[in-house]
């Protein structure tokens, strides 16, 4: 029974990302003004290593990698925390984008603001760095993101259940959305 139960905890979860078609040549560049932006929405007390963001390594991730970037401080997390702590510098510091991200400058945009944040020394995902993230640099919406919408299609077509069913009134639909509905499109109930 136990193995049954591990078996559909762990098919809940999809892991959906698009492949690049290619490495760029070139590393991804920080757009003109992004650090100013940052800098002018963050105070030093909540960012104490932003005087440190200009010398933050930007490179691409692989090209089947599992995550649009990651934030990679060359020392353990609990050293992070000391230097934040007693505003040291953090030391190295590498930034890696998703190359896929190339063909979304909005994203590329939200997921390089996201990511220097955290190299800023917000490095939690609180309300307060997904507040900055949408601020200075918003994430596209799905109906703008031919990326997003291919991500989305990825997803939908991992999942198990391809349709849904109203229980009140018998209307089955196509899934669109990797969320469940909230109600029936026909009578309105909520949807169980």
């Amino acid at each position: 029974m136990a193995d049954d139960d591990s078996g559909s905890r762990h098919s809940r979860y999809v892991s959906a990302i698009a492949k690049a078609r290619t490495l760029p040549s070139n590393p991804p560049v920080i757009p003109e003004g992004m650090l100013e932006l940052i800098s002018s929405n963050v105070t030093l007390q909540e960012a104490p290593f932003l005087p440190h963001l200009a010398r933050v390594r930007v490179e691409w991730l692989e090209g089947e990698a599992d995550r649009f970037g990651n934030t990679c401080f060359e020392m353990p997390p609990h050293e992070v925390e000391i230097r934040k702590r007693k505003r040291m510098p953090p030391g190295p510091v590498t930034v890696s984008l998703h190359p896929i991200l190339v063909e979304d400058e909005q994203l590329f945009a939200h997921t390089l603001v996201h990511e220097l944040l955290h190299a800023a020394g917000l490095t939690e995902h609180d309300e307060r760095h997904a507040e900055l993230v949408n601020q200075i640099a918003p994430s596209p919406k799905l109906s703008e993101s031919p990326l997003l919408q291919y991500i989305r299609d990825q997803a939908l077509n991992q999942q198990e259940v391809k349709d849904w069913t109203c229980v009140h009134c018998g209307l089955i639909w196509d899934r669109t959305t990797v969320k469940a509905p909230s109600r029936c499109p026909k009578c309105a109930r909520p949807f169980k």
